[in-house]
């Protein structure tokens, strides 16, 4: 296997894990699933992404079925955080920071994969960014949760910011190691930053301020 097999493989696993965990959470947090119902969504977060990364290349049958590797680390992501529990829930960040590290993950190795597969750099920019966001809206359509992509948070904007990093990478023959960590940091950061700052792109409706109450509620 060569170098960049390796590493595309090494980053392709950690976000399967980190996205197997996150899934794994969100279901122990939403629902009050068994150890069964955790690792659906743990599997299905993991692995729904890449599914659709493959799909859209006619890379078939997705690699998630062809190599045992993925299953395997999704679901063991899933057992690992059912058992854990009691720690993860005194954790209730690490829903998030899970999240924004599969994303940050996966829209690079979404890229890599479309690039590979000899698409532009632009269809590998939006690829990649839906191979980071994918697992977590079926994620988010299981449980009967707005998909966080459709909201006004900042979620696909970072996959996007780490994906273009790789394709210009990849396009101007640059690309490795070191550019792959700094376009997940990236993604990562740009993600972390808007949960802590709340940023937000803007929404369609806008936020309604309150209407002052009259003089005869306050009497009252």
């Amino acid at each position: 296997m060569s170098t960049g097999s390796t590493l595309q493989l090494a980053l392709d696993l950690s976000g399967t894990f980190v996205f197997g965990l996150n899934g794994a959470l969100t279901a122990m947090e939403a629902e009050n699933l068994d150890i069964v119902g955790v690792m659906v969504l743990a599997v299905i977060t993991a692995l729904g992404g890449g599914i659709i990364r493959d799909i859209l290349i006619g890379s078939l049958p997705p690699a998630a079925f062809r190599d045992w590797r993925y299953l395997a680390v999704g679901g063991g992501a899933g057992i690992a955080a059912f058992l854990a529990r009691r720690f993860w829930v005194r954790v209730r960040r690490s829903i998030t920071v899970l999240d924004a590290a599969g994303l940050a993950l996966f829209c690079v190795t979404g890229t890599t994969t479309a690039f590979a597969a000899h698409l532009g750099p632009f269809q590998s920019v939006v690829l990649g960014t839906v191979t980071g966001v994918g697992g977590g809206t079926i994620r988010d359509m299981v449980i009967r949760k707005v998909p966080t992509v459709l909201s006004s948070g900042l979620y696909a904007i970072p996959a996007a910011c780490g994906a273009t990093l790789t394709a210009m990478a990849l396009e101007f023959h640059f690309y490795g190691g070191a550019i792959a960590v700094v376009a997940a940091a990236t993604c990562f950061t740009i993600r972390m930053l808007g949960v802590h700052f709340n940023l937000n792109v803007p929404a369609s409706r806008p936020e309604v301020p309150p209407e002052p109450r009259s003089t005869s509620e306050e009497d009252s």
